[in-house]
């Protein structure tokens, strides 16, 4: 689906979670994007208040997450590299809980993706580095903050490596 704007949606399993391409102004100098805008995003069913900015650089092989936070949306890109991302859906009460599904985010491809609370999101860096920007919905709270280790048996996300660079945190369920 394309908004009069141009910018494609991609739905994903979840009615929830999108893939976002937006328009891509490719000229000999480079590109030109916009990466968020609150009234188109909010005309393409986003309406989330985004009140916080992160950015994560990794080397490759490294995995960060699963986190997920039940008040936190999140609407995430990569901005130098290449990422397989995950996500899955931690509501218990959904017809989807505990499914996952992986995407490929690249500065290439230029695509986002919305994660909507209750879902748990992680990457694996493919490329040399990746730097990775997100917006969040609210802001991080370490109360409210919870995860599981990158190979829950009981999720069963399929990465593409074995043995993955992991910090202490991402290697153990927490809250």
């Amino acid at each position: 689906m394309t908004n009069n704007q141009g910018v494609r949606i991609i739905k994903t399993k979840f009615k929830e979670a999108v893939l976002i391409e937006p328009v891509v102004h490719d000229d000999y100098r480079g590109y030109f994007k916009e990466t968020f805008r609150k009234n188109l995003y909010h005309e393409l069913g986003i309406d989330t208040e985004f009140v916080q900015d992160n950015v994560s650089w990794s080397y490759r092989n490294v995995i960060r997450g699963m986190h997920f936070d039940f008040n936190v949306a999140k609407l995430v890109q990569v901005v130098q590299g290449r990422t397989y991302h995950v996500i899955a859906d931690m509501r218990e009460s959904s017809e989807t809980y505990k499914e996952w599904q992986s995407f490929i985010l690249s500065d290439s491809n230029h695509r986002q993706l919305f994660v909507p609370a209750g879902f748990a999101n992680g990457f694996l860096v493919l490329s040399d580095t990746a730097l990775v920007h997100y917006k969040q919905g609210t802001y991080w709270n370490s109360e409210t903050d919870q995860g599981f280790p990158w190979d829950d048996p009981s999720i069963g996300i399929k990465w593409p490596i074995e043995n993955p660079i992991l910090s202490e945190k991402d290697g153990m369920k927490f809250r």
